[in-house]
């Protein structure tokens, strides 16, 4: 059976005409032995994506002009550049839309444009568009803040609903070990109530109390059960990382049972806590992507915040392309390990393909007992609730799907 577009079936025609572009109509047009036809919109399709993909064509300050005669390169008019990323909203799938505009940046070098509130208030927010909007944040003038952080705020909020649901469910699901035994735990009675409320029940013969009820603390009103530092490489490779982890520690700062603490680091440490728990969007904004890389100096910042080592989870996340001290990060994480710290090291934790990462480093920390993968976040539920169940994080990763060190 041939695979050439055939005289009797025109749409396949103009499908590989608007996946080929302006440089193949002439061949598939000598195939389909006929003009290739495009209908008004898939006209503006043709234009949309050849701005992008075609070598000679670009999103000019001009006018719209026939395919393969566009100037090249993107141009510096902002309402252009406006109408186009209109025409692409409106033309393609939302997957495709990403697709599209991530491409443009990385191809057509216009992250400058987006520094303009009417081109900015046109583009589709997701993870990636985020990534860059934190890279040229120092830049970002008065007249466009405000778009960006409602931008921000819309790819945060997404995030957080696809995460929240299932992180409460996993930690709660760990934590709350009544649920898994038809008896009481003997650790979480209130002592001080149930001795007032059975005095009445003294044996002065026996000089001991008789209880006929016991009384349990809520487990959720509690005091903090565990603590759950996140340690975040903000290196530029690791941006889309950043965001889902940003978004993961403000949903542990919300879970009452947890002591969360959230520290970035470049070459530098800066402990943004405070801003997690309040905003996420804060958060980032306090995020400085790209820079070189300490490790070793953001995981003894971290240590003293351990003051139960058995009843804190220690997640890094991080590429390991370690700048600093590596034999000292390899140490501090040894120790961790062996002073009872439940630890792992998020090579990637993003919806992407396999991470780059120093696999010497990688494989020294697993050998070490802290585990190395990359995950995405619809598997860091399951992999957070057997850290804190302490089950072995190499083995249920391999079951999950995850492909560990």
């Amino acid at each position: 059976m041939s695979t050439h577009p055939s005289q009797d079936d025109p749409k396949l025609a103009s499908r590989w005409r608007l996946i080929l572009g302006a440089s193949a109509e002439q061949q598939l047009t000598s195939s389909s032995a006929g003009m290739i036809t495009l209908t008004e919109e898939e006209q503006i399709m043709d234009e949309a994506l050849a701005a992008i993909y075609d070598d000679t064509s670009g999103i000019s300050d001009g006018g719209t002009s026939a395919a393969g005669s566009r100037g090249a390169g993107m141009g510096k008019s902002a309402p252009r550049l406006s109408k186009w990323l209109g025409d692409v909203r409106s033309l393609f799938p939302d997957d495709v839309v990403s697709v599209i505009q991530h491409d443009a940046m990385e191809r057509k070098g216009w992250k400058q444009l987006l520094l303009e509130p009417e081109v900015l208030a046109t583009v589709k927010p997701d993870i990636q568009l985020v990534g860059t909007l934190l890279s040229l944040k120092g830049k970002i003038p008065e007249k466009t803040k405000d778009t960006a952080r409602m931008l921000v705020q819309a790819v945060v909020d997404d995030l957080t609903r696809r995460l929240n649901e299932d992180m409460r469910r996993a930690v709660t699901g760990a934590l709350n070990r009544r649920q898994h035994s038809p008896l009481p735990s003997l650790s979480g009675i209130d002592w001080k109530r149930t001795i007032q409320r059975n005095l009445k029940n003294y044996d002065s013969q026996r000089r001991q109390i008789i209880p006929e009820k016991f009384y349990y603390f809520d487990r959720a009103k509690r005091s903090k059960e565990w603590t759950v530092i996140l340690d975040i490489d903000q290196s530029g490779s690791m941006a889309d990382s950043v965001i889902w982890a940003s978004v993961v520690g403000s949903i542990f700062a919300s879970i009452p049972s947890l002591s969360t603490r959230v520290v970035v680091f470049d070459t530098e440490v800066v402990d943004l806590t405070e801003q997690c728990a309040n905003d996420p969007v804060d958060m980032l904004f306090g995020i400085q992507l790209g820079g070189g890389t300490d490790i070793h100096k953001s995981v003894a910042y971290c240590e003293q915040f351990i003051e139960e080592p058995k009843k804190t989870l220690f997640i890094i996340v991080s590429d390991l392309y370690e700048g600093g001290n590596q034999a000292g990060l390899i140490r501090r994480m040894r120790e961790l390990r062996e002073a009872g710290v439940r630890t792992m090291c998020l090579l990637a934790l993003s919806d992407e393909g396999e991470p780059f990462y120093d696999e010497r480093i990688a494989k020294q920390l697993s050998r070490d007992g802290t585990p190395c993968f990359a995950c995405t976040p619809a598997l860091l539920p399951v992999l957070v609730e057997g850290a804190l169940k302490g089950m072995d994080l190499t083995e249920l990763a391999k079951r999950v799907g995850t492909k560990p060190v």
